[in-house]
């Protein structure tokens, strides 16, 4: 009876789900520098992605363009952090309770955001079988990028990919994305290829091979502002 007992207890524990850490866990073992007490747009980003930590959840932390505007076009970003011992949890509640922008989660991704942003995706795939191919291959052990431009991205990583990227360097089609600001651990290529798309507010298809951005149209709420920022 005790084998039984035995048996029966490791079938089930093969069975049970395991409960993934979520995000907000995974934030809370991230430290901040203890001299950090307030967030703005002359130190935001470098903070929040310099705390951002390699994990088993979020695998980018990605600052979408509502965001950054709301850092350093509409100046809207300034927030206290008053705990004694900060984490990168306590940045993002301080961030999403005293200022415009908010948080979310889109799996494995965690997208810093304003209501300006539209959070899902606009991915074309035209050929599965490259996409599969970028889902195999790592890139970096950690990738961050602060307020670069798409000819920075193609410097970075784009030889390193086994597909092409377009538009091209230095192409005039690239002018009217949006500077890229993200972190990264443990990516794949094509994870890579998706934070720089929320990051651009690009759009892109996948054809054999071959992965070309464009500007993505959409836009969300348009943000209200009592008086022009100086």
């Amino acid at each position: 009876m005790k084998r039984l007992f035995q048996i029966l207890f490791t079938s089930l524990a093969w069975t049970l789900p395991v409960v993934a850490e979520d995000w907000t866990s995974a934030l809370s073992h991230m430290p901040l520098p203890r001299e950090v007490t307030s967030l703005s747009r002359s130190n935001c980003a470098e903070v929040v992605l310099g705390a951002f930590q390699s994990n088993a959840t979020v695998k980018a932390l990605i600052f979408m363009p509502g965001a950054t505007d709301e850092l350093y076009f509409f100046k809207r970003v300034k927030v206290q952090i008053t705990n004694s011992q900060p984490t990168l949890l306590d940045a993002v509640v301080a961030l999403t309770n005293q200022s415009p922008l908010r948080v979310a989660f889109r799996p494995p991704f965690l997208l810093l955001h304003s209501d300006e942003d539209v959070l899902e995706l606009d991915a074309r795939i035209k050929h599965p079988a490259t996409v599969e191919k970028l889902k195999q291959t790592k890139l970096f052990p950690r990738l961050v990028v602060q307020d670069r431009d798409w000819d920075f991205l193609l410097t970075a990583f784009g030889q390193k990919l086994s597909v092409e990227l377009r538009p091209a360097f230095r192409s005039p089609d690239s002018w009217h994305f949006y500077r890229h600001t993200f972190a990264a651990y443990d990516s794949t290529s094509w994870d890579i290829l998706q934070a720089a798309a929320y990051a651009g507010k690009t759009r892109f298809t996948v054809q054999k091979d071959l992965v070309e951005f464009e500007p993505d149209p959409r836009i969300g709420v348009l943000p209200r502002l009592e008086s022009f920022p100086r």
